[in-house]
């Protein structure tokens, strides 16, 4: 040929390859695949919209479920409007915040707190007013200077008591943060691959600190600031500020320290940034990476509020403040404290600071641990490819329900960790990708959907009936390619007499082959009739299975049906071979079937090579069904089935066999017979017949050899219309052998088979 180029080349290569994937995968499969790595991305880049996707989500569970207030350790002292009225104008003079925390103490509270900070000097204070009052006598102006300033007798009240004063977060360095050194609290543990404390925790690259002689006095000092997020809300509270290369606690974390008594606050750092607080022995705060605590808000709480003014006028409820944490702050809108949080859109910024310290009273903290985002990003990734696998596959309707339970199981379990565990689980971004990927493959996948059916057909037609290949084509969700873990019951029958008779045909191997041919004909008929599949032909055998691909509820039931009418085919068989052997004039002897029945879990599945695979089965509970077809000649019965298949199948007439250990395995097993359905089962005769086989097996296992014959010929007397006269002939012949030479003691009653 002439004119045209080779398929050679690096373009050509690239080609074939492209169309092999897509012979592969599918295109749309492709596609997706993409669409899932962009999903992924997107969610490692983490853009705001999907942050706050997030933190909505969270905020709606909060709604849902807000915490229940089941103890208040800290009370409120609170700056509100009747107290402004009360006592004037905030700034109050600060010998009057003195008179608060010196009434709070003598009122038992334990630790008191300043949601508020001094930065400037009291505006009241008598030097301050002799300068600025004209008219003034010397004396009068003498007195006045003579007395202490209102910082210095409010720094005289928290003076060596525990006293938190408050200080401010600011974005710049260097503002207002003069003043005496630092108090540091904070102690740092850390692995050796943790980051810098500094680098982790949210930074106070400036601070607004207290007038010197009021910052000296305090005996602990926490910032207020609570960093509203980019939609206003308070979710999270940092736990620490880094400050100067520095770790200082927030005015919650330190007012839990010195009502703990401790010298210093603990914070754990890994790889992956700080993860905790240790306040105490035994007492931890989980914090995200940037060391930011992520509180679990209750409603509102009035009942954790007392006025400032009532407290000064001395009545105030003894209860509120007797052993109790006392933090001042205000609830007046017009003081600029008010910050709205997932439960409440109008909350006093101090009631967040009581209810961190109510989160760590009771444990009641939120967490989201740091594996969380590897927890989302494995649910997108398992659901998109679930998705991706199985839409393709099994069509729009069953995937939607596919989608729904896993979009329904994930919102569940947010829902769980949270409501149960209080972890943060965000199911949300999974939920929407996944639905994005459904409804792309569902479009585009609609055309591929009968090209699915028609290779359904074509793989099964030889191994079901046409009715159920059809039902397979028409819902092919119903099959599992590749192998999978199922309970199933096996059946294995052979042809005994088959290889005497095939003597006969050994220069005639047509005939032979169509010998076999009607022969198993009908005994595939049988399985195909009672909604068995069938694995393989080994010969003149005929291995089967039932319950897979299609689901059958009553598999173990209809394998041992199919066992007896397997047994029954044989009769007019045997007639018609008989007639073509007289025809041609050979000889024949009537052949029949043994059959091995036993269920268990098993994988099945489409399993092979490359090249070729065939729907087969595997497992210990396979082989043991074979050994129990071997085992049916040596017990002179046609059928035996396992224990597990006797269990899933009560209403069948069943007589136990023996106890037997099976060639190649060490456990026992307690085989059984069946010899009819369930009006056998409910007829008189095999009530009978079961009653004096009971006492033949008791008698037999106990010994009782006496016994056990007298049992025999009682069982022998009532086999009539029932396939079991071999089995007394084989105890006969035990009862006979241990009557002569009795069994050891450590004989159990169990029957070593020899032979497979």
């Amino acid at each position: 040929m002439t004119g045209l180029p080779a398929p050679t080349g690096t373009g050509w290569t690239r080609r074939w390859r492209v169309r092999a994937l897509n012979r592969r995968f599918g295109l749309d499969r492709l596609l997706a695949l993409g669409l899932l790595a962009l999903a992924v991305t997107v969610y490692v880049a983490e853009p705001r919209p999907v942050e706050i996707l997030r933190v909505k989500v969270f905020d709606l569970f909060q709604d849902i479920r807000p915490r229940a207030v089941t103890v208040r350790p800290v009370t409120i002292v609170d700056i509100d409007e009747d107290s402004l009225a009360t006592l004037g104008q905030w700034p109050w003079p600060r010998n009057l915040l003195a008179d608060l925390v010196e009434a709070l103490f003598a009122a038992g509270a334990v630790v008191v707190a300043f949601d508020v900070v001094f930065p400037e000097p009291d505006r009241v204070n008598p030097a301050t007013l002799s300068g600025m009052l004209q008219g003034l006598d010397s004396e009068t102006r003498r007195r006045l200077l003579s007395l202490p300033s209102n910082d210095a007798v409010l720094a005289d009240a928290i003076r060596g008591r525990r006293v938190v004063l408050g200080r401010v977060a600011q974005p710049v360095a260097g503002q207002d943060d003069a003043g005496p050194p630092l108090q540091r609290t904070i102690a740092v543990r850390r692995t050796a691959d943790a980051p810098h404390p500094a680098a982790a925790a949210v930074g106070a690259p400036g601070l607004i600190r207290n007038i010197a002689v009021i910052e000296a006095a305090g005996a602990g000092h926490g910032f207020v600031s609570l960093y509203p997020e980019t939609d206003g809300l308070v979710r999270r509270v940092p736990a620490v500020f880094a400050h100067d290369g520095e770790l200082f606690p927030s005015l919650a974390l330190e007012m839990l320290r010195l009502a703990f008594d401790r010298p210093v606050t603990v914070v754990t750092l890994d790889q992956a940034g700080l993860r905790r607080v240790d306040v105490a022995p035994g007492f931890s705060i989980p914090t995200d990476g940037h060391g930011r605590i992520w509180p679990y808000f209750s409603r509102l709480d009035p009942e954790k509020y007392v006025p400032a003014a009532a407290v000064l006028a001395g009545v105030a409820d003894p209860a509120m403040l007797q052993g109790k944490i006392a933090v001042i702050g205000t609830s007046a809108f017009g003081l600029h404290d008010i910050r709205p949080t997932p439960v409440e859109r109008s909350m006093p910024g101090v009631e967040v600071h009581a209810q961190i310290i109510e989160n760590a009273a009771t444990g009641m903290f939120l967490s989201r641990p740091n594996y969380m985002a590897g927890a989302e990003i494995s649910l997108l990734l398992a659901g998109g490819l679930l998705l991706i696998w199985l839409v393709p596959k099994l069509g729009a309707g069953w995937t939607l329900m596919l989608f729904l339970l896993v979009a329904g199981g994930a919102g569940a379990t947010a829902w769980g960790l949270f409501s149960q565990h209080r972890i943060l689980f965000d199911a949300s971004y999974a939920i929407l990708a996944m639905l994005l990927l459904y409804t792309f493959l569902t479009y585009s996948g609609y055309t591929k959907e009968q090209v699915s059916r028609q290779r359904v057909r074509t793989a099964f037609q030889y191994y079901l009936s046409p009715a159920m290949v059809e039902r397979l084509a028409d819902d092919p969700s119903r099959l599992a390619l590749g192998g999978e873990t199922r309970t199933l019951t096996i059946l294995f029958c052979d042809v005994r007499g088959f290889t005497s008779l095939s003597e006969s045909y050994k220069d005639d191997p047509t005939g032979l082959t169509s010998l076999i041919n009607r022969l198993l004909t009908p005994l595939t008929a049988v399985v195909l009739r009672r909604g068995g599949t069938v694995d393989k032909y080994m010969g003149d055998c005929i291995m089967a299975f039932w319950n897979a691909p299609l689901d059958d509820p009553q598999h173990a039931r209809n394998a041992c049906l199919a066992a007896l009418e397997m047994q029954a085919v044989m009769a007019p068989l045997n007639r018609q071979f008989a007639a073509a052997a007289e025809a041609a004039g050979r000889p024949y002897a009537p052949m029949s079937v043994g059959v091995g029945v036993n269920s268990g879990t098993v994988v099945v599945g489409n399993m092979g090579s490359d090249q070729r695979f065939d729907y087969t089965v595997l497992g210990d509970d396979v082989n043991l069904a074979s050994r129990l077809e071997g085992q049916s000649k040596a017990y002179g019965v046609g059928v035996i089935v396992g224990e597990n298949t006797c269990d899933l199948a009560p209403d069948l007439a069943m007589l136990e066999l023996d106890r037997i250990r099976v060639k190649g395995r060490r456990e026992v097993v307690r085989i059984y017979t069946v010899l009819g359905d369930e009006a056998v089962t409910a007829g008189n005769a095999f009530a009978i017949l079961a009653a004096a086989h009971a006492r033949l097996l008791r008698a037999y296992r106990t010994r009782q050899w006496t016994e056990a014959r007298a049992a025999l010929v009682a069982c022998r007397e009532l086999v009539d219309g029932f396939d079991i006269a071999g089995l007394y002939d084989v105890y006969d012949r035990r009862i006979q052998a241990y009557e002569i030479s009795p069994p050891p003691s450590e004989w159990d009653g169990v029957f070593e088979a020899e032979t497979k």
